[in-house]
């Protein structure tokens, strides 16, 4: 199994909304702020090639963003999915299979392009690809809540209807080497993905646990829909990843790209840091 890190655009949001209740005074110890208040994230896809099939999870914001919005967020606009695709030698046709986290604009808009410029029609970026999202989060994104609508812009979502998807019902694997597990608390229905490489397990943590800060388990996102239940996943999940020694790749870290999670004095914490091709090179080694 051969492992990517796609970097998609790193782009900047109001920091206290990212850590919730957190006081300013403890998240600033870990993530900088500009004078707007305005943190950096990091939009990291993963790319999995076991031989037979070329994965992507995640596909970023892609390029769909009005002005506005880049304005608003500082997006870095000239890097995309395909950009980093091609970056690491990859093309868009190659992609087997796209497993989306959920729908949420900056995780699925990569998937979905403007059909030769024309605005009012669209095609897919991975035309190869089956696309797998899970029926809960699926049906949660076309009727979107007023708190959520605006993370689920219709010229991201709509499109994908057309496309060859797999609506999972639930838990499982599915397919070879990729374990997936629920989770409700962020928005219903997100799939974090955990990838056996034959030599060691990763997870993809998604907006479960976006950054390497949010391995604390108290700290969770104001954007979570249902924070009591993300407090309960998130606490499984890490566990699971202390018990079987499972690598969690960060999404949104700008600074750290994955790290192995110990149980500490007050609970689960960082245990080593390390970027992709580190974390690749211990394939070897075991």
């Amino acid at each position: 199994m051969k492992l990517y890190s796609l970097e998609t655009g790193n782009f900047k949001i109001d920091a206290g909304p990212m850590f919730g209740v957190i006081p300013k005074a403890m998240w600033s110890k870990v993530c900088q702020s500009d004078e707007n208040n305005l943190c950096i994230l990091a939009n990291r896809c993963l790319l999995c090639d076991n031989g037979n099939q070329i994965v992507l999870i995640d596909t970023g914001v892609g390029n769909k963003v009005n002005e506005k919005t880049v304005k608003q967020t500082q997006l870095d606009t000239k890097r995309d999915i395909v950009f980093a695709l091609k970056e690491n030698g990859f093309e868009p046709e190659q992609i087997t299979d796209v497993i989306f986290t959920h729908l949420h604009w900056d995780h699925c808009g990569g998937a979905v392009d403007y059909n030769e410029g024309d605005h009012s029609r669209f095609k897919r970026v991975f035309p190869n690809a089956v696309h797998h999202i899970s029926r809960k989060q699926w049906e949660w994104a076309l009727t979107p809540n007023k708190r959520e609508a605006a993370a689920y812009p219709p010229e991201y979502i709509v499109p994908i209807e057309d496309f060859d998807l797999n609506l999972v019902d639930g838990p499982g694997v599915l397919i070879h080497g990729f374990e997936i597990i629920f989770s409700d608390g962020h928005t219903p229905g997100q799939m974090i993905p955990i990838i056996d490489t034959g030599k060691l397990k990763v997870a993809f943590g998604g907006d479960l646990v976006p950054s390497s800060a949010h391995a604390s388990l108290l700290w969770i996102s104001a954007y979570d829909v249902y924070p009591l239940t993300c407090i309960e996943e998130k606490e499984k999940f890490l566990k699971k990843c202390i018990e079987e020694d499972i690598c969690i790749i960060f999404e949104h870290d700008p600074d750290c790209e994955a790290a192995f999670i110990q149980e500490g004095p007050k609970g689960p914490e960082i245990k080593e840091k390390l970027s992709i091709k580190e974390l690749v090179s211990r394939f070897h080694e075991v």
